[in-house]
């Protein structure tokens, strides 16, 4: 079982990213998935999070209109479309396993918004 996260990076505030978790090894399609990051000195924050089926998403208040979830259960990918970016933004993200409670976690992903 595991979830490899990648598409981080160095972007400009107001631009865009996007993250891919690839998962492996277990039944994707069973599970709701979750996206959270955690900044430097904070504890890790829940971002967002979709159903099994793609059907229902849920965002926290400070990314709301501008970061979307979605899923592909054919490729077992989850995925965190980040548009207009903010500093605040800045963080480590991570997929886990769940739409909440993760029981399984990725390595990470570093996202740096700075000009």
């Amino acid at each position: 079982e595991q979830l490899v996260e990648s598409g981080g990076g160095l972007v400009q505030p107001g631009g865009s990213l996007t993250l891919s978790c690839q998962a492996s090894g277990f039944s994707f399609n069973r599970y709701g998935m979750s996206w959270y990051r955690q900044a430097p000195g904070k504890e890790r924050e829940l971002v967002a999070q979709i159903s099994h089926d793609g059907r229902e998403v849920n965002y926290v208040e400070s990314v709301k209109g501008r970061f979307t979830i979605s899923r592909d259960n054919t490729k077992k990918v989850v995925a965190l479309q980040m548009d207009n970016v903010k500093p605040e933004d800045t963080a480590v993200y991570y997929c886990g396993r769940k739409w909440k409670g993760s029981d399984l976690w990725g390595q990470g992903t570093q996202v740096t918004v700075s000009s």
